[in-house]
């Protein structure tokens, strides 16, 4: 008998999407993904955008559907269950190409796309059920830092931690690193990564799979950790372990009211903080209106740099 993968699917407000989603993760979501535009609102009304999320368990998606309940006011989620492989199905119905970054362009293996101008990068992608799809906007933020940055990335190696689907790590060969490692918690995720890889002719370049930063025993140039911000301050010093002298470590999954925290965690390491996409202060970037707060926040993503001299390029 083929596996039931259970997910919560719940109509938000479009501008309540990011606070939901975080809400989500905090219920034990391992991903979630939305659906507007860009992918089907099934069922959704107007400026509203519907929510998808996947649980380990049946348990865990019911106790999150009672606690979307009970919000003020309540959020009327519903339990969906997919068997086998009609998830990987269903996406596919649902994915358009859309511009991750100024010059990278993430396109589905299905549809026949070259690049259009000067300087884009096409980038096939299919998560399967591995999340990231580029569609979020914390790893939008952490793809638009590294292309910001592709002149110290060029050359250099990467090490992509919580890497889902790959994403991260391929932009960051499209960009024009020598070499990636990717590693995640969840061993499913790894052929994913691999049969990605091999989508666009990266395969001798990246190395994927299971398992967390900890077992990690060398140092690499630039580090990138898109997960969460309850996860990446217990992370700080493991993250920083594996960070060579001079080297680069973006963080995201972060709120705009979790950032201070997060700075004063990582320059206490010590860690120069060198940036924040987007700057809190600028007013730009994804928003999440707060439920009963007219201001609401949205997500930002980190750079730090270790001290020391360059980091070395891939030898």
């Amino acid at each position: 008998m083929e596996p039931r993968y259970p997910f919560v699917a719940v109509d938000v407000p479009e501008p309540e999407a990011d606070e939901i989603a975080a809400a989500l993760f905090e219920l034990g979501a391992s991903g979630v993904e939305q659906r507007d535009e860009q992918t089907l609102v099934r069922g959704a009304r107007s400026g509203q955008v519907t929510l998808v999320a996947s649980f380990e368990d049946h348990g865990e998606a019911q106790a999150a559907i009672a606690a979307l309940g009970e919000l003020s006011p309540p959020l009327a989620a519903r339990l969906e269950e997919v068997v086998g492989d009609a998830w990987r199905d269903a996406w596919k119905e649902h994915f358009a190409p859309f511009a991750l970054t100024p010059t990278i362009t993430v396109v589905p293996p299905w549809i026949e796309r070259a690049p259009e101008r000067e300087g884009e990068r096409v980038l096939l992608l299919e998560p399967g059920r591995a999340f990231g799809t580029g569609l979020h906007a914390t790893t939008a933020l952490v793809a638009e830092l590294l292309d910001e940055h592709a002149a110290e990335l060029r050359g250099r190696e990467l090490l992509d931690v919580g890497t889902g689907s790959g994403i991260l790590a391929l932009v960051a060969l499209l960009l024009g690193a020598e070499r990636a490692v990717a590693i995640d918690n969840d061993d499913d995720v790894i052929e994913v990564v691999h049969e990605n890889a091999a989508r666009n002719g990266l395969e001798g370049r990246i190395e994927a799979s299971a398992g967390v930063v900890e077992q990690v025993t060398r140092r690499f140039p630039w580090v990138v950790a898109n997960i969460e911000a309850r996860v990446l301050r217990p992370l700080a010093p493991e993250l920083a372990r594996v960070l060579a002298p001079g080297g680069w470590l973006i963080l995201s999954g972060i709120l705009e009211s979790e950032r201070d925290d997060l700075v004063a965690r990582y320059t206490s390491l010590p860690l120069a903080h060198v940036a924040t996409r987007p700057d809190p202060a600028s007013g730009r970037g994804e928003r999440a209106a707060g439920r009963g707060d007219a201001g609401g926040e949205g997500w930002v993503a980190l750079l730090f740099r270790a001290p020391g001299g360059a980091a070395p390029a891939a030898g």
